[in-house]
């Protein structure tokens, strides 16, 4: 097996910021969800896609960690970014899904509360893309980051407790609440996700300065 001795920065941040790209991605196709007719089918499908192709990208940069023999950080610390990373998809991808093989496009529109998840886990993708390539250098404009984060990660929790007293009120059929609180546990974990990406780059941060 080949190693490199130099550290590849460019390389690593590269993978990095493509796997948020990546990300950003399939957070507008999931935004699709809270159109007025929102092509269920499509939407999971294309979703699907992204997942696949970011699953390479995780691979490939385990890969590199793996095979490069001074890396720019932490080993375990890259390792946890690049799986945080790869866990966003994952609960997008998941939701996506759900809704469509659930067959929930039969109700006349999503709960409010699940679009409001949605739009809190579109503005974390958003300032997930603004700040990654800001990790090379360890920017000090990057402790804005996981401060934002946290306050949008609270946004989404209280839109999850408020959509969890909704469909416990009676308004949905008991087997549609067990369908909707699936998707909105994967809604939910997708926001929870990217505060441990935030939480391993606040780590990274404080070791390296």
């Amino acid at each position: 097996m080949r190693f490199s001795l130099k550290p590849q920065d460019d390389v690593f941040y590269a993978f990095f910021s493509e796997a948020a790209e990546n990300i950003q991605r399939g957070v507008a196709i999931l935004a699709e969800l809270g159109d007025d007719k929102p092509d269920f089918q499509s939407i999971s499908e294309r979703l699907v896609d992204v997942e696949h192709d970011n699953d390479q990208l995780t691979h490939r940069i385990f890969n590199k960690i793996n095979t490069t023999f001074v890396t720019p950080m932490d080993r375990t610390d890259m390792h946890q970014l690049a799986g945080k990373l790869d866990d966003v998809l994952d609960h997008i991808e998941a939701a996506a899904n759900l809704v469509y093989l659930y067959g929930l496009s039969e109700l006349p529109n999503l709960p409010r509360e699940m679009v409001e998840q949605i739009t809190v886990i579109d503005a974390q993708a958003v300032l997930l893309t603004e700040y990654m390539p800001k990790l090379k250098g360890l920017s000090k404009s990057m402790t804005e980051y996981w401060v934002e984060c946290n306050r949008l990660e609270n946004d989404g929790d209280r839109a999850y407790r408020m959509l969890l007293v909704r469909l416990y009120s009676g308004e949905y059929e008991a087997l549609t609440v067990m369908k909707l609180k699936e998707v909105a546990d994967e809604l939910e974990a997708a926001c929870d996700s990217f505060e441990h990406i935030s939480n391993v780059i606040e780590a990274v941060y404080v070791k390296e300065s």
